[in-house]
């Protein structure tokens, strides 16, 4: 007879086997390239069959089973993968499954399960891994368009699959911008309110922080991205000067590169010989292969960058402002405090996406460090006002 500790272990294995089990059919649905909707599924199945041990242990036990409710970081993964596609979830989903690869290894009845999450974290990882380094391997792309053009077209997907991988940076960018707008107003407005300013002071200053915030945001990710272009531009003319006065030594450079890559010395000469016929598909190679730059990107568009920050930024920092437009003292404090706390476990249910923690866990974290920050600016803010006063 299962003990209740075991009941209670063997439920939490169900939960988790269904959940992901559901993410990956999800995933399964929405893939366009049949060879990974092939691999999501099988990792579905693989999943509900684990999860069968456990509803098999579970009745063993005499324990009813009701019917499973996905958890909200799932339904929260769903509706992402729907919305922005599995790109953007991919790097998330294969750090979960890193992490929890070993959940089952210090429990003697899933030796055999152990070993499967280890091959479900190595299958993640190397879908998110294998594309990078096509994309990045222009080399290996050419060389087989070259000797094989039916094996283009799986090239071109690598490529703009690694694209969409990297673009999940981008979610990751957007929680902590909100975040970072939210925490600096919410202590903001803490140590104001803790030197007894009254309500149309707490509330002015809230919208200065939240205005100023974002200006001053906005500003540095239009200046970083800028420079990133000016810097980009002058390394690509520099690489084009180059290109038209020294062609031999570049030529010889590219295939260097090539060679490094683990391509044979003489195909490497012969395809770098190839490519250095069209300088402009040269100067394209060379800004690829030798900097590492897209130059059809550069970094990317810096007014766009900037509008996001400035968005982003600002509603994050809106949460503690709002109570202090419809009321005032002790009561828009409360407010505030319940408002900010509510969207600190907002982001910290969205970061659990990315640091393969539980969303209850992120979400307390969240919570706990920023009421610390606030608490801390609440009394540093009370002790100035005391001593000016």
């Amino acid at each position: 007879m299962a003990t209740r500790h075991e009941i209670k272990r063997f439920r939490m294995n169900l939960a988790d086997e269904l959940d992901s089990a559901a993410l990956y059919d999800t995933l399964a649905r929405v893939e366009k390239d049949p060879a990974r909707r092939t691999v999501f599924t099988q990792l579905a199945n693989s999943e509900r069959e684990h999860a069968n041990i456990w509803l098999d242990k579970l009745r063993a036990g005499g324990v009813h089973v009701r019917t499973h409710r996905l958890s909200a970081k799932t339904h929260l993964m769903r509706a992402l993968i729907h919305t922005l596609g599995p790109s953007f979830v991919l790097p998330a989903l294969a750090a979960a499954e890193t992490a929890d690869r070993d959940k089952y290894a210090h429990q003697p009845d899933a030796a055999q399960l152990s070993a499967d999450e280890q091959r479900h974290a190595a299958v993640m990882e190397a879908v998110v891994a294998q594309d990078m380094q096509r994309a990045t391997s222009l080399m290996s792309t050419r060389v087989r368009r070259h000797r094989a053009p039916s094996a283009s077209r799986p090239a071109v997907h690598a490529e703009a699959w690694h694209k969409g991988v990297a673009s999940g940076n981008d979610l990751r960018a957007a929680v902590l911008g909100a975040n970072d707008g939210l925490v600096s107003n919410f202590c903001l407005i803490m140590g104001v309110a803790g030197a007894g300013a009254s309500n149309k002071a707490i509330m002015l200053t809230g919208l200065a922080g939240l205005i100023a915030g974002a200006c001053s945001m906005a500003l540095g990710e239009w200046l970083s991205v800028t420079n990133a272009r000016e810097l980009a531009r002058t390394q690509i003319a520099k690489e084009a000067d180059e290109l038209e006065h020294a062609p031999d030594a570049e030529r010889r450079e590219l295939a260097l590169i090539y060679e490094a890559k683990g391509i044979d010395a003489a195909e490497a000469r012969r395809v770098a010989a190839q490519i250095m016929r069209d300088k402009q598909k040269a100067l394209d190679t060379l800004t690829r292969e030798e900097l590492g730059i897209d130059p059809a990107e550069l970094g990317g568009n810096p007014w766009s960058a900037a509008g996001v920050s400035f968005c982003l930024f600002s509603l994050g920092a809106i949460f503690p402002v709002l109570p202090f437009l419809w009321t005032h003292g002790m009561t828009a404090i409360a407010q505030c405090i319940a408002l900010s706390a509510f969207g600190l476990a907002a982001v910290g249910v969205f970061t659990s996406l990315f640091n393969g923690r539980s969303a209850a866990f992120s979400a307390s974290r969240q919570i706990i460090i920023g009421l610390i920050a606030a608490a801390f600016t609440f009394g540093a803010g009370h002790l100035l006002g005391v001593s000016i006063s």
